[in-house]
């Protein structure tokens, strides 16, 4: 997919407050530990990436990435997240996000493309973190909403060990 953040959204079919209000009941969901529900949000051809800190701008075909999911993948995730198996999330971390700098665009897929900036702050016993990412969304409309067809969040970060080593939850 590709991205044109200076480009505009040739129709006036999607008006930015819809697409802000999907993105906040996305952050409110997450933050909520509603991972069923935010699953739900994706369409069945979805995918989610987080490419590597090393090669942020890496070839998401060829190139390995922390995130690589498709919805079975996205099921195996929730589920392993929402069990005593994800030892690092036991108990869960409490998650605050805080989303800016939204652009649309018409996705040459036939998609709305969204950019935003989010910033996520995880507390645990240990302190609180932040996790900057830099996201870029495929929105399918689906009757009064969207659907998420396409969802890469690229982290602002050179390694993970500014944010304490691990990304244990979800962008």
């Amino acid at each position: 997919m590709k991205y044109a953040p200076t480009s505009q959204v040739s129709s006036t079919k999607f008006e930015r407050s819809r697409v802000e209000d999907f993105l906040f009941y996305e952050a409110q969901l997450l933050d909520a530990w509603k991972l069923e529900e935010w699953r739900d949000l994706f369409t069945e051809d979805a995918r989610y990436i987080v490419p590597s800190t090393d090669n942020p701008d890496g070839d998401v075909e060829m190139d390995l990435a922390l995130i690589d999911d498709d919805i079975v993948g996205l099921r195996g995730r929730i589920q392993r997240l929402m069990s005593t198996w994800a030892h690092i999330e036991n108990p869960r971390s409490t998650t605050t996000r805080m989303i800016n700098n939204v652009r649309l665009w018409d996705d040459e897929s036939g998609d709305l493309g969204v950019r935003c900036s989010i910033v996520v702050y995880r507390s645990r016993l240990a302190g609180t973190t932040s996790y900057v990412a830099d996201v870029h969304y495929g929105l399918r409309p689906d009757g009064d909403s969207f659907k998420i067809a396409y969802k890469h969040a690229v982290l602002g970060h050179h390694t993970l060990r500014e944010v304490g080593g691990v990304l244990s939850i979800i962008l």
